[in-house]
């Protein structure tokens, strides 16, 4: 029991401290909050109730696991962004062109931790330790694109304390709040007189969230679960700095985005299970987000927008089909599909923070059970996304010009090894 006590609370320790990555669902939204849907492309999560990272899917999953249940992963995420230059990008004045940047991309890792408890025979709880939006894009000092952004940094962390209600056989519901805290950094370099130097933005603040889901057991080995998680509102604020310039407090609003979805779980047999899922997000709750300076900075007076963040965002749909073979009573093997549109209405709009396209999942794992007690799940996953179009952003900062005009084309692509373990007592 002191070993478990140990892991668990390594696992929130390790949670809390999660680091920003690329995001992998649409838009900077992060998917990848257990291994054991890994290998299914994360289809029908939603009505899985697999172990306790159900409490991030839906916490009434939580009425299908009897006693206490903690469960940890990490997931290891390897992006890749690839800008290739068109010949018509465009520096601004007095300055050198630069080049393609190399591979914004590169190694992160996503930890996630679940607890969950039955404290009768109709009622747990539970609390989930997360980062649900995160986004990276690192670029070579010399990228073309540096005086829009150079390097992106976006972090989240997220508490989800949760309860559910089994109100008979067939029905249960649950639900939960979350304390979320996000920053935001960006480095990039700001352009004056022939030169250039670097400017570094700061923001963050704390909101809070909630959800909300429902299962339902529609007859032998089938369940429909129903999910909403809603949005979070932030009023960030910091500051910018220029080298050379000077210093100034900054303020941005955002709305993260609600998600709702709809998944199935069906048990043929004592051997096969197939997952499937819709998800939705209201990604269009995100326009443009404008970076207003709060003080002066240099000729800059209080009140200046200093950029705008111009996303235009779309909403977007997720599916996805998962199949599970019970190879033997220990042993599991899982496979999944998955497609996942992009927020980003057009190719005037994809910027070099967020060169985000459609992208189709494909994913194998495995479910290893060591004993009634302990089970290790791993899974792989490979993200296929669209190359589209010629990309064309102008920039949108304060000074015209002094961004330049960036265009060629994204090659992205992504690789996620995860792992997870459950122990039940």
């Amino acid at each position: 029991m002191k070993a478990c006590h140990k892991i668990i609370g390594f696992a929130v320790l390790a949670a809390l401290g999660a680091g920003s990555q690329q995001a992998l669902a649409s838009g900077f939204q992060l998917v990848e909050q257990n291994a054991s849907g890994l290998g299914n492309a994360y289809s029908g999560q939603a009505a899985a109730a697999e172990n306790a990272s159900t409490i991030f899917f839906n916490p009434a999953g939580m009425t299908y696991l009897p006693g206490k249940q903690f469960s940890g992963s990490v997931s290891a995420i390897k992006p890749s962004a690839e800008f290739n230059n068109d010949g018509n990008s465009v520096a601004p004045p007095l300055n050198p062109l630069g080049t393609n940047g190399g591979d914004a991309g590169g190694w992160n890792y996503l930890p996630a931790a679940y607890f969950s408890w039955q404290l009768t025979q109709r009622f747990w709880a539970g609390i989930g330790i997360a980062a649900p939006f995160g986004l990276k894009t690192d670029y070579d000092p010399t990228f073309i694109g540096r005086f829009q952004s150079q390097k992106v940094d976006l972090k989240t962390y997220d508490i989800n304390p949760s309860i559910a209600f089994k109100f008979n056989d067939v029905f249960s519901l649950g639900g939960g709040f979350s304390y979320q805290k996000s920053r935001l950094s960006l480095d990039r370099s700001f352009s004056l007189v022939l030169s250039a130097a670097p400017e570094t933005v700061s923001l963050n603040d704390s909101s809070w969230g909630w959800n909300l889901g429902g299962m339902l057991n529609l007859g032998p080995g089938t369940r429909l679960g129903l999910t909403y998680r809603s949005a979070v509102n932030y009023d960030l604020t910091g500051g910018v700095t220029v080298a050379g310039v000077g210093n100034a407090s900054a303020k941005a609003s955002v709305s993260f985005p609600d998600t709702a979805a709809v998944a199935i779980s069906h048990q043929f047999n004592d051997k096969w299970q197939v997952l499937g899922d819709v998800t939705w997000t209201h990604w269009s709750k995100i326009q443009n987000i404008p970076l207003v300076l709060t003080s002066a900075l240099g000729a800059f007076p209080a009140g200046t927008v200093a950029d705008t963040l111009d996303f235009q965002f779309k909403n977007t749909y997720r599916v996805g089909v998962g199949v599970n073979c019970r190879w033997t009573d220990r042993f599991m093997l899982k496979f999944g599909g998955a497609f996942d549109t992009t927020p980003v209405p057009d190719f005037m709009h994809r910027t070099t923070f967020l060169p985000d396209n459609n992208r189709a999942w494909l994913a194998i794992g495995a479910k290893f059970q060591f004993d009634k007690n302990s089970t290790l799940d791993y899974g792989y996953a490979h993200l296929f996304v669209n190359d589209g179009g010629t990309f064309r952003n102008k920039g949108t900062a304060v000074a015209p010009g002094q961004q330049g005009i960036v265009s060629g084309v994204y090659k992205d692509k992504v690789d996620i090894i995860s792992i997870q373990y459950t122990y039940a007592f």
